[in-house]
């Protein structure tokens, strides 16, 4: 069995607003950033998460993925304690991205959510920062 470190934070400008994606998957030495549209900063946290384990799924092959145990590192305690069932998920929205995620738990061996201090996800963060920068440099071109 392989075990998998990823970090993931998502954020967006205003709430809601233009919004982007972090993950360092620390195992794989892997960083991704991206942008994701107009979101709540809850959303892109979400979207951070499903866009973590895809990544994680696409690397590893499907075969594979039912051996990875995957431990996920995010700063929002919000999502965390939604993901570990301790906060209810009350808006539609978060619902169907809470359950997108449930859905995937199911081709991993497990999945463990873990809040973690924003100073501890610098480099999730800061790609974020990268694909929302990178995103107002193409509209300021338009």
């Amino acid at each position: 069995m392989e075990k998998i470190v990823m970090y993931t934070d998502g954020g967006s400008r205003n709430n809601p607003g233009p919004a982007a994606v972090g993950v360092y998957i620390e195992t794989l030495h892997k960083q991704f950033g991206h942008y994701i549209g107009n979101k709540t900063n809850n959303e892109a946290e979400y979207e951070a998460v499903i866009f973590g384990l895809k990544k994680i799924k696409q690397l590893a092959g499907k075969e594979k993925t039912k051996d990875i145990e995957v431990e996920c590192y995010l700063d929002s305690e919000f999502v965390e304690r939604q993901l570990n069932h301790q906060y209810k998920v009350k808006e539609k929205n978060i619902q169907e991205l809470f359950l997108e995620v449930w859905n995937m738990m199911l081709d991993f061996k497990k999945i463990s959510f873990f809040h973690i201090p924003r100073e501890k996800n610098k480099i999730a963060d800061k790609l974020v920062n990268q694909a929302l920068d990178e995103e107002e440099r193409q509209v300021k071109l338009i």
